[in-house]
């Protein structure tokens, strides 16, 4: 009965479809030839809520998702890491624990969620799980965790997450942690960087082949990574100071360094981060955020903020970035270092968004913009996952040096 009544939706779900990017015949080519990787997919906080299934193609105008298996394949979206995302808490050990309860319940979520779609989706763990995966048309799916929360203080769970398929941590997220300071706590620092645990993770990140993740941490925490770090690291979800300043993106002299490391910075699509958004607009969109990332909101409430975000969007309408916008940063990254160090982590289903690229379904966009800049099939395809696996495969090759 359930499938039967799946099959009458799908007209209306058909109907409801964005429209797809306007592509060349040349992108075309490049784009379904390219393992196209997206680093940072919030599409677990949907997956939580009850009634929501990843494999079931979703209206972006009724309900504001923009991530599930569907909507994948028609963009030609190969592979994601899916977040294990956490906002930061109390830092008890009670509250630890919560938080270790919790992240362990979206692993569940993730993995029940591949189990379920066999002849669609697989779990991936390496840059050969991701290309075999595209082989056999099937979407790759990563696990990334944002913040470090659910660590605790016990290193003993890292090989925990690490054996459940997790291949990144960003360290903090929007306050300070055990691990180190964030880039947006409103107290400031409290150690200046890593704290003397924080180190610890890092040094056993790099031990297991975790790749660590720098986007959200305080400039001083970068540094202090760098300066430790055995492996080169990743920032999955960020962009350019010098074209949007705001602490949450990466300076130019943080962007060099990263790729003297051998790292690689994703470019992140949230258009706050992409563009500076002006004081009433950011004032206005700061509180919805918040509310948004709630995992038992009502109907009503995802209704009323849904007409929230419409009114506010229609309302400062000319600070909304494009797609020319967010890959302005990509070249700006390139200009700095080389193609070998930027790829994509849009934060979809956390905020990223851009005219132009409402949903993965419209991806496309991207190799569209990059072809028309001048760029080879050659760069395009590291841009869109050639850099992030290789840094994957040399995490991994140091982690069986260490």
């Amino acid at each position: 009965m359930k499938r039967f009544l799946l099959l009458l939706l799908v007209p209306a779900l058909t109907h409801a479809q964005l429209a797809p990017p306007v592509m060349s015949d040349k992108a075309k080519k490049i784009h379904a030839a390219a393992l196209t990787i997206d680093t940072h997919a919030d599409v677990p906080i949907n997956m939580m809520k009850p009634g929501f299934d990843v494999a079931v193609e979703h209206d972006f105008e009724k309900d504001r998702s923009q991530i599930d298996f569907p909507r994948m394949i028609r963009g030609g979206m190969d592979g994601m890491f899916f977040a294990v995302y956490l906002g930061q808490g109390k830092r008890t050990e009670e509250a630890n624990a919560e938080a270790k309860k919790k992240a362990l319940a979206i692993f569940d979520k993730i993995h029940e969620a591949v189990k379920a779609n066999p002849q669609t989706a697989g779990l991936a763990t390496t840059s050969k799980d991701a290309y075999r995966l595209q082989k056999e048309g099937k979407r790759a799916v990563f696990i990334g965790m944002e913040n470090g929360w659910p660590v605790g203080k016990d290193l003993a769970n890292l090989k925990l997450y690490y054996d459940l398929g997790l291949r990144y941590i960003t360290l903090s997220h929007s306050l300070n942690n055990d691990i180190c300071d964030s880039s947006t706590d409103g107290d400031g620092p409290e150690f200046n960087g890593l704290s003397a645990f924080g180190e610890q993770v890092v040094k056993e990140m790099n031990r297991l082949g975790i790749m660590v993740d720098i986007s959200h941490v305080s400039d001083s925490t970068f540094y202090d990574v760098i300066k430790l770090t055995k492996a080169p690291v990743i920032a999955s979800h960020s962009s350019c100071r010098a074209l949007c300043d705001v602490p949450r993106n990466m300076t130019d002299d943080m962007i060099k360094t990263l790729a003297q490391n051998g790292g690689v910075i994703q470019i992140n699509f949230v258009p706050g981060f992409v563009k500076k958004p002006s004081e009433p607009h950011e004032m206005s969109l700061k509180a919805l955020r918040l509310k948004i990332r709630q995992t038992d909101l009502s109907d009503a409430d995802k209704k009323a903020l849904r007409d929230e975000m419409k009114a506010i969007n229609e309302k400062y309408k000319s600070d909304m970035p494009t797609v020319q916008d967010a890959v302005n940063h990509i070249e700006h990254v390139i200009k700095l270092t080389s193609v070998d160090h930027v790829g994509i982590g849009m934060d979809m289903d956390g905020g990223g968004e851009v005219i132009g690229l409402q949903d993965v379904s419209q991806i496309g966009a991207i190799t569209e913009e990059l072809v028309k800049r001048g760029y080879s099939a050659k760069d395009i395809e590291k841009i869109w996952g050639g850099n992030i696996m290789r840094v994957l495969d040399q995490v991994e090759k140091a982690a069986g040096n260490i």
